[in-house]
């Protein structure tokens, strides 16, 4: 009984009800409750820190600003009750009505500082992004749209780093590579991903059961294959029927000495060889984009195809 007649003590006031009125609906600062309630700071003040001390109120710091809202989940049982009544008969007022109409205006005076700041930022945005945020922050972001539950294959892993960039989002990974060599620096970068296998195999020789995995992977390493419509046919038997395949590769090009030099078999793909291999081992549903070129790079334009295994 002590505990509500103390929440009923900090509610007597129709001031702080209609504060309260405003902050389960909005985080508000002190001037923008000003507004609304058409009060000086310092009366605004005090009632808040009335709010606050019996818990009615909580905030956070936003830079030079503080926030105050009404933390509804963390309301004692007594609490909840009690304000469930009282909004209630508090929501029923003319000075409710009036501070609902005043809130709409604070609210768009917040979006118009935004929209005079898009106004003005709409040509530089994307350097402007940049600068503050890098340039590849949001393809990390959309990797939380990958189906967690997926088993991927990684074929012709290399060192692991794609392995370890899908690795978080997804059931498993499956990290296939010929290189011994190779395999021992991916188990290294990949120690402490639990969910990835390391195995090593050839392209036309997958060590991967039928079906195993949900999607495969093939990021720069084609062009290594002698025979690249062996190699996807080998891809479609570990790939279940409606599971996908992706594979990023170089464009055509006449660089000859990536022969001599890396041991490349093939001077990149053209679309319609891409979509001839896929098609012949049994892809279909297939869509091939060119890759935007990073100005720094120094390699060939690349492309990236993605197919789905038919039933």
């Amino acid at each position: 009984m002590d505990v509500i007649l103390e929440h009923m003590s900090a509610l007597a006031d129709p001031t702080r009800c209609r504060m309260l009125l405003l902050l389960e609906q909005h985080e508000l600062t002190v001037s923008e409750l000003c507004a609304i309630l058409q009060m000086p700071q310092s009366s605004v003040s005090r009632h808040l820190k009335m709010l606050a001390d019996d818990d009615w109120v909580a905030s956070r710091r936003d830079g030079t600003s503080r926030f105050y809202n009404m933390p509804l989940d963390d309301l004692d049982q007594g609490a909840g009750r009690l304000w469930s009544i009282i909004r209630e008969q508090a929501a029923s007022t003319t000075s409710a009505g009036h501070d609902t109409r005043r809130l709409r205006s604070v609210l768009s005076r917040r979006r118009a500082k935004s929209q005079e700041f898009f106004a003005t930022a709409a040509g530089g945005w994307d350097r402007l992004r940049e600068d503050l945020f890098g340039d590849a922050f949001y393809l990390w972001a959309i990797l939380g749209l990958i189906d967690p539950a997926l088993v991927v294959g990684d074929l012709g892993c290399g060192t692991g780093q794609l392995s370890g960039t899908i690795a978080p989002y997804v059931r498993r990974v499956v990290a296939v590579d010929g290189s011994t060599e190779m395999l021992e620096t991916a188990r290294v970068r990949l120690a402490d991903a639990a969910n990835v296998e390391l195995r090593r195999g050839e392209l036309e020789a997958l060590p991967i059961q039928d079906g195993e995995l949900d999607a495969a992977m093939l990021s720069l390493v084609l062009h290594y294959s002698p025979e690249p419509h062996r190699a996807l046919a080998e891809v479609a038997r570990v790939v279940r029927p409606g599971g996908r395949v992706l594979i990023v590769d170089m464009q055509p090009h006449e660089r000859e000495e990536y022969q001599q030099q890396m041991g490349h078999v093939w001077l990149g793909f053209s679309e319609k060889q891409i979509a001839r291999f896929l098609t012949s081992a049994g892809f279909g549903d297939l869509r091939v984009r060119a890759i935007p070129a990073d100005p720094d790079a120094k390699g060939p334009a690349l492309f990236a195809a993605v197919a789905t295994r038919a039933a």
